[in-house]
């Protein structure tokens, strides 16, 4: 499936959406300018589509929804920046990250500077809603990412730890993408409500996929190397299910114990995609599509309500 089809409603507002992010390096410090330069580029944009396609249902003003949308990505970006910064990741959508060409200092320093730069883009919606909701998705993911860097190498974790976890980290960003183009576009509540579950569903159906890629994809198709979750103690769906399948003599559990992590890491990968965990993961992130799109017949019959539910059929399709 193609993006670029989904995203024919919003196309040339996304291509402003882009043109806003590259100005954003423009700025007079040659130093800042070539980070923000290295960064802002890639990316598959689903974030400030949503923001854009959610406001197609009432009023859909792109002086307050191109900013916002704008925003999403930036703060979205500024996640990867830390997340690259504190896993000390050297590979990030194809490319060197920042932290492996300038070091974690500046690193650190350029995520605050997206975080301020996607509050000052939703702070000129001039809408304290959408403000509040900025800094409470900030708020969340920020927990989200403290719990799991103390969880950090933790076997004793449940799946109900890991929804919490993926709802705070992913979920969050893309609830606050859809919520905020609602509330942008001056829908009833009962429509903001479906928007922001529909992004909150959508969010954990990604995420799920994103960890199983994480054992069956490809550096090349990732953008980083494969096993990257477990290298660093992360407990995602598919490795709960490996422990769950094979509860004695577990590779993870070895990995885990500090034993040889390239090997061991190599050995659940291969068990992951020999057997039916893969289909089981892809079966629970299909509920949460399911859920996302439960309730989008209620709202108007148009373009982007259809591209709402391509975007799901998407999640799923992505290298199943």
């Amino acid at each position: 499936m193609e993006l670029s089809e989904t995203y024919e409603p919003i196309r040339e507002d996304l291509l402003q959406v882009e043109d806003k992010l590259k100005s954003v390096s423009e700025v007079e410090f040659h130093h800042l300018s070539e980070l923000l330069s290295h960064i802002l580029t890639g990316g598959k944009g689903i974030r400030p589509a949503l923001t854009l396609l959610c406001g197609k249902f009432y009023d859909y003003n792109l002086d307050l929804l191109l900013p916002m949308a704008a925003g999403v990505e930036l703060f979205h970006i500024a996640t990867l920046v830390h997340d690259d910064a504190i896993d000390n990741s050297m590979v990030r959508r194809g490319r060197p990250t920042i932290n492996s060409l300038w070091g974690q200092e500046r690193a650190v320093l350029l995520g605050d500077y997206l975080f301020a730069k996607a509050g000052e883009f939703t702070a000129t919606t001039q809408n304290l809603r959408a403000i509040m909701l900025f800094t409470l998705t900030l708020e969340t993911i920020s927990s989200g990412e403290i719990n799991q860097i103390f969880n950090a190498f933790n076997l004793k974790q449940t799946r109900e730890d890991y929804l919490q976890r993926i709802s705070c980290k992913t979920a969050s960003l893309f609830s606050m993408a859809t919520e905020s183009g609602a509330v942008l576009s001056q829908a009833p509540e009962k429509s903001v409500k479906i928007l922001r579950e529909y992004g909150y569903n959508f969010g954990i159906a990604y995420q799920i996929v994103d960890d199983i890629l994480d054992f069956i994809g490809t550096e090349e198709e990732m953008g980083k190397p494969i096993g990257s979750d477990l290298a660093h103690g992360t407990l995602t769906l598919p490795a709960m299910l490996l422990l769950e399948h094979y509860p004695e003599d577990n590779p993870v559990k070895r990995l885990f114990q500090n034993e040889d992590r390239e090997k061991y890491i190599r050995q659940a990968i291969d068990l992951v995609r020999n057997s039916p965990i893969v289909d089981e993961c892809y079966n629970f992130a299909s509920s949460y599509c399911s859920k996302a799109c439960q309730n989008l017949n209620l709202l108007p019959d148009n373009a982007s309500r259809r591209a709402l539910a391509k975007l799901a059929d998407y999640v799923i399709a992505r290298r199943k």
